[in-house]
């Protein structure tokens, strides 16, 4: 089936002949549906911290970091924004004369509050000679959102969200997401010598605009909060591409008879996460970010989960010393299991001393992450669920709706009832009990995965997804559900996201 042409391909992208065949595998079999023991509540897997235990958790990490520990900030950060402008280029397609629908309407009222306001009038007076407001007195609404969007305006439409002005700041400058986390990052990821290490994932051809930033910004931050920045980049490596097939799963193939490769989602940074060095890892979007005025509540609850996460790490590890020891309380340990990190096994109440100590081992000797996770108020994410694994035993697991059965009502009505959703607010201990890197890629349940429908030349095509970062990912790791306030998550996933208060 693969032809020389098409081999001397995947060899270049470092893809292997045994990874097609598994990936043709996958489009013709799918992926089989997750099987759920019940939602994560506050009373069933998720932690509820009160309010008067916070202080003992940032005590904890400030007492990790004083004794040498490591950290970094991992961001996400290659997405195109084009989802974010989905409304405003339907609005220049249809080339509306004034705005019609509630979006457009809301779009245009508020204008003059976006960020990007000042850099858009001015490039609006370049190209037409007349600013925002004339324009839309003349009818030429349609000019002001071809402005903002297309390569010879402001480009909005085809940049990452990191590039784009989100928020206006002190002193009459703006800011960018990249900017805000550079911000958070000195106030909750500097180490006990005042590095900051932030780590960005970029696509190529980005990547000079990112640093153009990094290069203008860094030096006045480093003397305004008073922290050394490391900042480095990476890009999604094309060796986590897969191929696109036709609607009867043979491989798509374009005009000139070659094989369509596509970037596999967030689950491909997988890869780059496990090239990280520090003990301790924050994991968070792009696009969370909110300005410095409303950012207590986000660095206070940073730093809680990520002192719950060094106090259960630091547990974890003198257990599986005493196993090393051959003196380990197994009743004890199990209790931590079941109880701390919510993995529940039926069968290991009934297994002899040895058989038991090698399943707590297994158990405890994983990669370690808390999640934040808010209140279910309607926004759109992945919930906490306690799915089963493999071995019989069911955890704490990040769930899509994608990956239950639609077909099966009891699952469904499982999914609908789930109190909380994953505001991708990760903190993870990548390292084990002896100080040792754990290879991340061997806690990935590549059982999972998306297949959804696209188009390419007006052909319908099927693209493949990998185990998203932090669903199948992440799914043989220690996963520890924290309630978190609403008031930490303030995504944009539309550009009128940006007019709510939270981001003014």
């Amino acid at each position: 089936m693969l032809t020389d042409k098409d081999l001397q391909l995947i060899e270049k992208k470092g893809i292997t002949p045994e990874m097609i065949e598994t990936q043709l595998k996958n489009f013709a079999n799918g992926f089989p549906w997750l099987k759920i023991d019940s939602v994560a509540t506050v009373e069933n897997g998720i932690v509820a911290i009160p309010e008067n235990e916070a202080a003992k958790y940032i005590a904890q990490w400030n007492e990790f970091k004083a004794q040498g520990g490591t950290v970094e900030k991992f961001v996400p950060a290659s997405g195109a924004a084009s989802r974010m402008f989905k409304n405003i280029f339907s609005f220049v397609t249809e080339n509306k004369p004034e705005p019609e629908t509630d979006f457009e309407k809301e779009f245009f009222a508020g204008i003059h509050k976006f960020a990007f306001f000042p850099l858009l009038n001015k490039r609006c007076i370049e190209i037409y000679g007349k600013n925002i407001d004339e324009l839309i007195d003349a009818g030429q609404c349609v000019d002001v959102a071809r402005t903002l969007l297309d390569a010879n305006g402001l480009n909005y439409g085809a940049l990452p969200k990191g590039l784009l002005k989100f928020h206006r700041a002190a002193g009459g400058s703006v800011h960018t997401p990249v900017e805000e986390h550079l911000e958070e990052g000195a106030q909750y990821a500097a180490d006990n010598n005042h590095k900051v290490n932030l780590h960005f994932t970029v696509s190529p051809e980005h990547r000079g605009e990112f640093k153009k930033i990094l290069d203008a910004k860094v030096p006045n931050m480093e003397k305004v909060w008073g922290v050394t920045y490391n900042v480095t980049m990476s890009e999604q490596k094309a060796s986590t591409d897969t191929m696109a097939v036709t609607n009867d799963n043979t491989p798509y193939r374009d005009g000139n008879d070659n094989l369509l490769f596509r970037p596999a989602g967030h689950g491909a940074l997988i890869e780059n996460l496990n090239e990280r060095e520090a003990d301790v890892i924050f994991v968070k979007n792009i696009d969370n970010v909110v300005p410095s005025r409303l950012r207590h509540t986000t660095l206070r609850y940073k730093k809680v989960i990520a002192g719950y996460l060094v106090g259960i790490q630091k547990q974890v590890a003198a257990y599986l010393n005493m196993l090393d020891e051959g003196n380990a309380p197994l009743k004890e340990i199990l209790e931590f299991v079941e109880n701390k990190l919510f993995t529940h096994n039926a069968a290991a109440k009934d297994m002899d001393e040895a058989a038991l100590a090698q399943y707590l081992r297994v158990k405890l000797n994983r990669p370690l992450r808390v999640c934040g996770m808010v209140r279910n108020e309607g926004e759109p994410g992945g919930g906490p669920y306690l799915a089963y694994n493999a071995d019989g035993s069911y955890s704490p697991q990040i769930l899509e709706a994608a990956q239950i059965n639609p077909d099966d009502a009891a699952a469904v009505e499982l999914m609908k009832s789930g109190t909380h959703f994953n505001p991708v607010d990760l903190v993870c201990y990548i390292k084990d009990y002896k100080g040792n890197k754990f290879n991340l890629k061997d806690y990935v349940d590549y059982s999972t995965g998306l297949i959804s429908e696209k188009s390419k030349d007006g052909v319908a095509i099927k693209a493949l997804e990998l185990p998203g970062l932090w669903n199948g990912s992440m799914s043989d790791w220690n996963t520890i559900f924290v309630e978190v306030p609403i008031e930490t998550f303030n995504p944009v996933k539309t550009v009128n996201d940006l007019l709510r208060p939270q981001h003014q």
